[in-house]
């Protein structure tokens, strides 16, 4: 249950910092990291869990060992801009396990996608097979991810 009125003290802003740093920290550790007791630390959590601040866990991967070679940045235009027909794009969008983001924006383009790919022939066919014959899809410009210096998880504390 998300409580918009609810206000984060200090010590809810060092626990999403340190759990936004390291997902993986024990109850134990962060309450020692935040100076407070396990079980209080606990409840916290558990709080901001049910207020919606924490939204979940997750591993962060490393795609090219996993054999994904390929990132590319796809600029969607639609021939509509009917939320209808915005949702039926994000309906079908979300049914392709390679677009890993997908970004309605306000501009020259409607939706900004990001894309994984075994290899540059795999993204290709998704292209053409996939993106390029979506629902109200007017055009497709893409640029290719050739290093990501700067990468981070969650938002400044």
């Amino acid at each position: 249950m998300k409580n918009e009125k609810f206000k984060l003290d200090d010590l809810d802003l060092k626990i999403l910092n340190e759990l936004q740093n390291d997902g993986k920290i024990s109850n134990v550790d962060l309450a020692s990291i935040v100076d407070i007791s396990p079980p209080s630390c606990l409840r916290r959590v558990k709080s901001l869990e049910e207020k919606g601040f924490i939204r979940g866990y997750n591993a962060i991967l490393n795609p090219e060992l996993l054999g994904f070679k390929v990132t590319v940045f796809a600029y969607v235009g639609l021939e509509s801009q009917a939320e209808s027909d915005l949702q039926t794009f994000e309906k079908y969008i979300s049914l392709f396990p390679e677009v890993r983001e997908c970004h309605m924006l306000i501009g020259e383009v409607d939706f900004l996608l990001k894309i994984v790919a075994k290899d540059w022939d795999h993204f290709q066919k998704f292209l053409t097979q996939n993106l390029t014959q979506a629902p109200k899809v007017s055009n497709v410009k893409t640029s290719l991810n050739i290093r990501s210096t700067k990468s981070l998880p969650g938002v400044p504390l």
